[in-house]
């Protein structure tokens, strides 16, 4: 499968472009970036040439891969599930539920593969101990610790404006959602608080009666930088195991989703609808910690 590769950044050079370039199933034919500089500096060491336009990438592809913040992400996708084009999105889809469900009613009308990059959820240890939890049931509450401190000169993702601007909720809640849903079920009710730097406490009840609660953080004291998650019910008090980070095996996984799926066969349970549900909880999030109301979701996936 032809794919383009759009962004340039950190995450572009840690997952993206290497596991494109590695996959003995993929050609990366070209990449465009915001920097054409760097779109040039990716393009030669990863192969493909570098695009100075979207819409001559997306021409001249059979999928697209995003690595872009997700203001500037929804609309490259759009365009692209519009053209035809499978997608490999990064979380979060889009900051906003209404672009993330016009992303999914693309892709849905033209029956195109799709694949979130929800890292956790693509490692095995976890995806088999929550596909263990989700048989087991009998969930009652869970709760995850997700807080990191990324603003240190040794990160090069705190030099991102999005991740600052938006903070542990969009950044990091993806991924505690993406652990959550597939055991608790859909989202109904959001309430949430913000706490100091960029601390979100949000307080989930799940459509079958769980209640689920996030600390997220990305902006954490060093100190008490943490990340776990837990779930308790019938069967007892059961963390999910941690696993190894490795960011690029983690992508070659929802890549090979994805093209089982554009060649006929299963959809990905990370796809773009999974995502436009993802999104719509931490739209709710938000609107819960500025308005001090609980957000009803609007419709259960």
């Amino acid at each position: 499968m032809r794919f383009g590769l759009f962004g340039t950044g950190p995450w572009a050079h840690l997952a993206h472009a290497p596991a494109l370039a590695e996959h003995p199933d993929v050609e990366l034919v070209g990449v465009w970036g915001r920097n054409p500089d760097k779109a040039a500096e990716v393009a030669k060491q990863f192969g493909g040439r570098p695009y100075a336009e979207i819409d001559e990438l997306i021409a001249d592809v059979d999928a697209v891969a995003i690595a872009l913040p997700p203001d500037v992400q929804a609309p490259i996708a759009l365009r692209a599930a519009k053209a035809g084009r499978h997608l490999l999105l990064d979380k979060p889809v889009a900051f906003t539920a209404a672009e993330a469900d016009e992303i999914a009613a693309a892709v849905t009308e033209r029956d195109l593969a799709s694949a979130v990059f929800f890292t956790r959820r693509l490692m095995p240890p976890i995806a088999e101990f929550l596909t263990e939890a989700a048989a087991a049931g009998g969930w009652r509450e869970a709760r995850v610790d997700h807080l990191g401190s990324i603003f240190t000169d040794d990160n090069p993702f705190g030099a991102s404006p999005w991740r600052k601007e938006s903070g542990g909720l969009w950044d990091v809640g993806p991924h505690a959602l993406a652990v959550l849903l597939p055991v608790l079920g859909p989202v109904a009710e959001v309430a949430a608080m913000a706490g100091p730097h960029d601390m979100t406490h949000v307080l989930l009840r799940h459509t079958g009666g769980a209640i689920s609660t996030l600390t997220l953080s990305v902006d954490a004291a060093p100190a008490a930088a943490r990340e776990e998650t837990v779930f308790a019910g019938e069967a007892g008090i059961r963390p999910v195991p941690g696993a190894q980070w490795l960011p690029t095996e983690a992508l070659g996984r929802a890549i090979d989703q994805l093209l089982a799926a554009a060649g006929g066969g299963p959809k990905s349970e990370l796809d773009v609808r999974f995502g436009a549900e993802v999104t719509a909880i931490l739209e709710a999030a938000q609107e819960a910690a500025t308005t001090g109301r609980t957000v009803a979701i609007r419709s259960a996936r």
